[in-house]
């Protein structure tokens, strides 16, 4: 098996890259399955079976380059807006999903987190999330978390009325309110936010996914539907991460390499 420097050294050859660090956390919007499915006459719930299995391949994939963090968009609070049908066929791949591949994660040493809203889920359904986490707590290999009746308009406003609620209590002065804390009481407040987020499928929006964390990640729009999405895309999305010059609001890298020079010159000169 390759080891992360392996898989990089290789993304770099291949792109001609000098330098570049890979992503410690990558976000994937994984979207596509239905028109995959449409385009050759099957029912949408074909798109999202043949997803379940390109799910599997790209986790392994992230386990075999040492990514830390791999965060999959899999039900946003919105889908449940969808055909009776197919809202049963998604619930039925995350039973699925529960049944036969916690344990094969398990094995090498994947740590599952869930986000999103729990307080109306099934109870079924709950049981589910609530036992992959609870068999995976202890792994580090890598943390694979699924973001499930998830919407990042919700998870802010839930924040908020946490905030609100230390306000009225009189533990937490308003001006006391900061970034820090704001993400300190999102849903995985212990998750760095992510490096990349990438989107299958062609379409050029967050859909209301990590809308805060995403606020520095480079983005990058896949037109592969999310079924057709492999290992070789993969590696593609993180090579054009890994060219990107990320700045945070400063200056680029070569502009401060560059004032660096110019300064030490202006010194020697001096000297």
């Amino acid at each position: 098996m390759s080891s992360r420097a392996d898989e990089l050294a290789e993304v770099k050859r291949a792109c001609r890259l000098d330098g570049g660090e890979g992503p410690r956390h990558v976000a994937i919007i994984m979207d596509g399955n239905g028109r995959w499915a449409r385009r050759r006459g099957l029912a949408r719930t074909a798109g999202h079976n043949r997803g379940v299995e390109v799910v599997r391949r790209i986790v392994a994939s992230a386990l075999d380059i040492g990514l830390c963090y791999l965060t999959l968009y899999s039900f946003s609070s919105e889908n449940w807006s969808r055909p009776r049908e197919e809202v049963g066929g998604l619930l039925e791949l995350l039973r699925r999903f529960s049944e036969t591949d916690v344990s094969r994660l398990q094995s090498r040493g994947v740590r599952i987190r869930v986000i999103g809203e729990r307080a109306d889920l099934r109870k079924d359904i709950l049981e589910l999330i609530e036992d992959a986490e609870r068999r995976t707590c202890g792994n580090s290999a890598m943390t694979l978390v699924i973001a499930f009746n998830y919407g990042a308009r919700d998870e802010i406003a839930a924040a908020m009325r946490r905030i609100g609620k230390a306000i009225t209590a009189g533990t937490l002065a308003p001006e006391e309110i900061t970034p820090d804390m704001v993400s300190r009481s999102l849903y995985a407040a212990d998750i760095p936010d992510p490096d990349l987020v990438i989107r299958t499928g062609g379409e050029q929006r967050l859909s209301n996914f990590l809308l805060w964390q995403s606020a520095y990640s480079e983005l990058v729009f896949a037109d592969t539907h999310w079924p057709d999405f492999d290992k070789a895309h993969f590696m593609a999305a993180i090579a054009e991460f890994m060219r990107r010059d990320r700045r945070f609001g400063g200056v680029s890298r070569m502009v401060a390499e560059s004032a660096a020079l110019q300064t030490s010159v202006v010194a020697n000169r001096i000297e």
